[in-house]
């Protein structure tokens, strides 16, 4: 901090500048682009000039907008903090008392001793440019206070103008959707009790026009796996902002003398275009100390092989099979538990089935590893039927609203884990099962909204839950250090940093027909590296679409992600057999470079075609995939371009084709030498083969 209490803190290519002048709660006065050194005179000059004069009808002082916006500073946009003593002290005039600075955090602890409330706010600038911020307020008074929201906010410049965010449902997550950013709020809820199908992910604003390479951006992402909101605000004024936090049911947060209520983590991130802005993302996470760092094993998942039709014969068979491909983990789907014969019963009777598995699950985890796989097994802790032991036994964990049970959802109801007796039962049940198994991998799953989702004979507790959920995540990764979790919800529902904290890869959707995972990975990327995506190669006929495509689009489109098999092997022929171990072993050659670069999508002109990869750090190897979703109006759709290698570096270009390549027609480059300059190949570009509909190729570029 500097001696006028102007404070620029900047990593990663991004500047953030705070005023925390006057005792008032840090605002910004620039978030973007990196400024270089600024001394003070020059903090001051850049402070000065942020101040906008006052037009006619307005506040006689300039509005100051705090990244806690506070009404009492003329701001008339979604405050800060809203909430209440029983209708008093509504709204509060923060007075900061301490201001604690560091290389790369501003930690403001503020209070109004007339309302009887103190806040914290931190502000934090990590390694890859990436901001977050999270507020915290406290009732330092007698009597209740109700929180009824806290949010936390940061402007965007008036250039901004387009807004792009995701929709989706089951089957079809990661949607994009643009609209013009007007005067007033676009906001964007999710009331589900969890992430949501259809969530923002990242609400981005930017110049219009913006795409992958090219266009200032400023996103927002809110850190939480329950109900929560993004919102872009446009005032009169033509001030904007950006901003998210929790979204609060009513009387969910009360607080007594002395407790405290702390928002999530709402991250920040700028961009010169949506690949820069999602690298600052994939960087952090990998910076992390818990983010997977050995090689992503190979998967298959038996679900779509077997569903709930669990005998030990045909899935050691298919363990062997799987095995014999270069398969390195075996994961045991829904059915193996109590009275799980269908998924209409014995949801939360975490016992392994004593009828369809007499000898305990031993005989299948043995073999398995015997066979050098790892063993994992799926769970979800947080749901039960009402047709279980668990349910008869105690009705009186099941979330509800006024002494009536929610409507149900695949015909299950939500166990409340913020009973500690619930939470106890769960957490011993599971410690229980992967002790006795040495279970290595859980698919942690979350099968329906939260509707009515409250205490017994009590309030709305989703925030509770939420909590409850990422303690119990953190409990069993303490007691099994090694355990890896996926985070599923009905497939994609529960995307975000909060749960990615306590787990190791999320699984993107339950379609896995390639054809709407090429968009769904696409965009999915905009918030996770793909190492954190898993990505499944499906049966010929999908069973969620219905559509066929060929091996080579199912395994190709896979590729990218955290590879595995959703498909009953014993259905493969011996042809396809031998093409996808030659797909498995390429992708245990290339999952290091995958896993490990820089994302590169390409802006493409032709929606039959799209062009991603990603290039390694130093600019010596990269991937890219050359994927023909559709049939173009035109019989060539012109050269394909890779961006972001090094400009006066020589590549070889090896085109990757699996089997016989049926359909491709290929240009006369592939029979040459294959070497281009990188200026050439991101300026110029090759011309690509001819392709059918739903076809994939990969291209190996390797510095020379």
């Amino acid at each position: 901090m500097t001696s006028s209490d102007l404070v620029h803190l900047t990593a990663g290519g991004v500047s953030l500048v705070l005023d925390c002048r006057d005792h008032a709660l840090p605002a910004v006065v620039h978030w973007g682009a990196a400024l270089g050194p600024l001394d003070d005179d020059a903090l001051v000059a850049l402070a000065d000039a942020d101040v906008a004069p006052v037009a006619q009808n307005e506040m006689d002082d300039p509005v100051r907008v705090a990244v806690l916006p506070e009404p009492n500073r003329g701001w008339s946009g979604r405050p800060g903090l809203a909430g209440h003593r029983d209708g008093h002290d509504w709204s509060p005039a923060f007075t900061v008392r301490a201001l604690d600075v560091t290389d790369t955090t501003v930690t403001a602890e503020a209070a109004d001793d007339t309302a009887g409330l103190a806040v914290r706010l931190t502000i934090e600038v990590l390694v890859s440019g990436l901001v977050r911020a999270r507020a915290a307020v406290t009732n330092t008074a007698d009597g209740v206070y109700t929180v009824d929201d806290l949010t936390v906010a940061m402007p965007i410049p008036s250039g901004a103008r387009e807004v792009l965010d995701f929709a989706g449902r089951w089957g079809k997550e990661r949607t994009p959707q643009r609209r013009e950013l007007v005067v007033g709020t676009h906001q964007r809820e999710s009331r589900k009790g969890r992430t949501g199908a259809d969530a923002a992910t990242v609400l981005t604003v930017g110049e219009p026009g913006f795409g992958f390479a090219r266009g200032q951006v400023w996103g927002v992402h809110t850190g939480w796996s329950g109900n929560h909101r993004h919102h872009a605000e446009r005032l009169s004024t033509g001030r904007q902002v950006i901003g998210g936090g929790e979204l609060l049911l009513p009387g969910e947060v009360r607080l007594g003398t002395g407790e405290t209520y702390e928002g999530p983590w709402v991250w920040f991130t700028h961009g010169d275009g949506l690949d820069d802005q999602a690298r600052r993302f994939h960087r952090w996470l990998r910076s992390r100390p818990q983010h997977p760092t050995t090689p992503r094993p190979m998967t298959i998942n038996v679900w779509e092989a077997v569903y709930f039709d669990h005998d030990l014969a045909r899935l050691t068979d298919l363990a062997e099979r799987a095995a014999a491909l270069g398969v390195e983990r075996y994961v045991l789907d829904d059915g193996w538990f109590r009275g799980r014969r269908n998924d209409h019963l014995g949801l939360g009777d975490w016992y392994v089935d004593e009828d369809v598995w007499p000898d305990g699950l031993g005989p299948i985890v043995d073999r398995v590893r015997a066979l050098g796989m790892e063993f994992g097994l799926w769970f979800e802790p947080e749901m039960v039927n009402e047709d279980s032991d668990l349910a008869r036994a105690h009705p009186e964990w099941i979330m509800q609203a006024d002494g009536r049970l929610p409507m149900r959802s695949r015909d299950q109801q939500v166990l409340d884990l913020a009973i500690p007796e619930a939470y106890e039962y769960v957490l011993e049940r599971m410690t229980a099962i992967i002790g006795e198994y040495g279970i290595e991998y859980v698919k942690w799953d979350h099968n329906r909204d939260l509707v009515e989702a409250g205490f017994p004979g009590g309030g709305a507790a989703v925030h509770e839950q939420t909590l409850a959920t990422y303690r119990l995540m953190a409990t069993l990764k303490e007691r099994f250090p090694t355990l890896e979790i996926e985070s599923c919800a009905s497939g994609g529902a529960r995307v975000d940093l909060g749960v990615i904290e306590h787990t190791d890869r999320v699984w993107v959707s339950d379609d896995i027909d390639p054809l709407e995972r090429q968009q769904m990975h696409r965009w999915t990327q905009q918030l996770l590296p793909p190492e954190l995506l898993g990505a499944h190669i499906a049966s010929g006929r999908n069973h969620s679409t219905g559509r066929v495509h060929d091996l080579a689009f199912r395994a190709g489109t896979a590729l990218v992600g955290h590879l595995g098999i959703e498909w009953d092997l014993t259905e493969a022929t011996a042809e396809e057999s031998a093409s996808l171990a030659e797909w498995i072993a390429l992708y245990k050659e290339l999952r290091g470079l995958l896993h490990g670069g820089d994302l590169v999508r390409m802006d493409e002109v032709d929606d039959s075609r799209l062009v991603y990869g990603t290039v390694t750090p130093d600019r010596q190897q990269a991937v890219f995939f050359l994927a023909s979703i559709g049939r173009s109006e035109v019989s060539g759709t012109g050269r394909v371009t890779f961006r972001d290698l090094d400009p006066d570096v020589s590549y070889r270009v090896d085109p990757i084709v699996v089997g016989d390549g049926h359909g491709i027609v290929r240009p006369d480059w592939w029979s040459g030498a294959r070497v281009f300059s990188g200026r050439v190949l991101g300026t110029v570009g090759l011309h690509p083969p001819l392709m059918p509909a739903d076809c994939v190729v990969p291209f190996r570029l390797t510095a020379v």
